[in-house]
């Protein structure tokens, strides 16, 4: 149960009800500060519109940064979110096998983002993996890239703190892909 009640577009005053255009209980939670949920709004905006780096590669990102922070809430929605940006059930799996430390079929531009994100999420992406992410990414998608895994550690510390409930719609895919025990 959420540590603060889900609002309503009801719930808000007549120019902040576009807030609750998606009705997620994400925004339902932010929608208590409409300008904090502006803000969060605008750099979400940009990284799911606006980004250089290729939509697959940013949500197989936030996927893992899902995966490591044992969110249901962002692992379910991002796996939605993926499968519209051409993320496909192989893809996930070699996530988690990649998450395991095992072998998966993914490319390996893939398996170097998931090892960026991975480190990100531990502190900082390390020295030979940057390298690398340089040597194959141009400067603004890179930039991106650690945008990106930097907003989404922020997400999950969010989802976390206010305790969000997973919406029932999403759960399908908690049970299609589960999450490790904490």
């Amino acid at each position: 149960m959420a540590r603060l009640p889900y609002l309503e577009k009801a719930d808000l005053a007549p120019g902040d009800q576009t807030l609750l255009a998606r009705d997620i209980n994400l925004h339902k939670i932010l929608a208590h500060n409409p300008a904090a949920a502006r803000a969060f709004g605008t750099l979400g905006q940009y990284l799911r519109h606006g980004t250089t780096l290729d939509a697959r590669l940013r949500e197989l990102v936030i996927l893992q940064i899902g995966w490591q922070a044992r969110s249901p809430y962002e692992w379910s929605h991002h796996i939605k979110i993926g499968y519209d940006f051409g993320v496909t059930d192989d893809d996930i799996a070699g996530l988690i096998a990649e998450s395991r430390g095992g072998d998966s079929t993914l490319e390996p531009l893939a398996r170097l983002c998931l090892r960026a994100a991975r480190e990100l999420y531990e502190g900082a992406i390390g020295p030979a993996t940057f390298t690398e992410l340089a040597a194959q990414l141009d400067p603004a998608s890179l930039t991106d890239l650690v945008v990106t895994a930097s907003f989404y550690c922020a997400v999950v510390r969010l989802l976390a703190s206010f305790e969000i409930d997973v919406e029932e719609s999403y759960r399908r895919h908690l049970e299609a892909f589960p999450l490790p025990a904490g």
